[in-house]
């Protein structure tokens, strides 16, 4: 047994996202370290993760309710939220003059509003207890852009700033708030938009100095890092796991 094996034991952990990549890597990296975990997706496919210690919750977060559903289900369960996970994301490759109303805000709607709720939600509850943390899923397109990509740059740059604003406002509370500059992940969010999403990651991972994408298991890792007391004197940070696409010259 290493020391890890039971970090997150007492815990109560909330990821969105988690019926798939890095979201169900992290409720399942997490559970397996003692933590009890709320996995919410839309999709029905989270409930097969069900099993004692690890609740799946079916819900659209960007609906009016969900946040407080989610929460209230950790509450409901288990008695308490100490982890949130906001990991719940989708990306949209269109020019801007191709874009529509409706794109551009269904992404800033996944991508930023529905992490908003989760952490107003989560952090209600979280400051009496004077001890969680936030970890928000970003990207190194906060930093870094390309064309097609107008609408998921801009949410996740949105998402970097409001991990910095609400560190200030609740570390004081105890609530530590951080996010991962994740890069490319072999995941399925590209599977709307091109035929092999996986594939077409796994090839653009080949353009970063690593010269490979990421596999979801390795930015869990970062994520468990950053909600632990491994992290205790993070505040406001975004750990870039991107191997090296943010220090790239432009």
């Amino acid at each position: 047994m290493t020391s890890l094996d039971k970090e997150f034991a007492g815990k109560v952990v909330l990821v969105t996202g988690a019926g798939s990549g890095i979201g169900r890597a992290v409720a399942l990296l997490m559970h397996a370290r003692g933590a009890s975990v709320i996995a919410e997706d839309k999709s029905p496919t989270v409930e097969e993760l069900a099993c004692p210690g690890l609740v799946p919750l079916v819900a659209d977060i960007t609906l009016d309710g969900a946040a407080e559903q989610a929460v209230g289900k950790a509450i409901e369960h288990f008695g308490r939220l100490d982890i949130l996970v906001n990991n719940a994301g989708i990306i949209l490759n269109k020019l801007l003059v191709d874009m529509t109303r409706e794109d551009w805000e269904q992404v800033q709607q996944v991508n930023v509003t529905a992490a908003f709720l989760h952490a107003r939600e989560a952090a209600k509850v979280m400051i009496p207890q004077r001890s969680s943390a936030i970890v928000n899923i970003a990207s190194y397109a906060a930093y870094q852009a390309f064309p097609t990509i107008a609408a998921y740059a801009a949410s996740k740059g949105a998402l970097v700033q409001l991990t910095r604003a609400l560190a200030l406002e609740v570390i004081e509370h105890g609530i530590r708030v951080n996010a991962v500059g994740s890069g490319d992940v072999v995941t399925n969010i590209l599977n709307d938009v091109v035929e092999d999403g996986p594939s077409a990651l796994a090839d653009h991972g080949q353009t970063t100095p690593i010269k490979r994408a990421a596999q979801a298991d390795e930015i869990a890792e970062v994520v468990a890092f950053l909600a632990s007391e491994r992290a205790s004197y993070l505040v406001g940070s975004v750990v870039m796991a991107d191997g090296g696409m943010s220090v790239m010259a432009g």
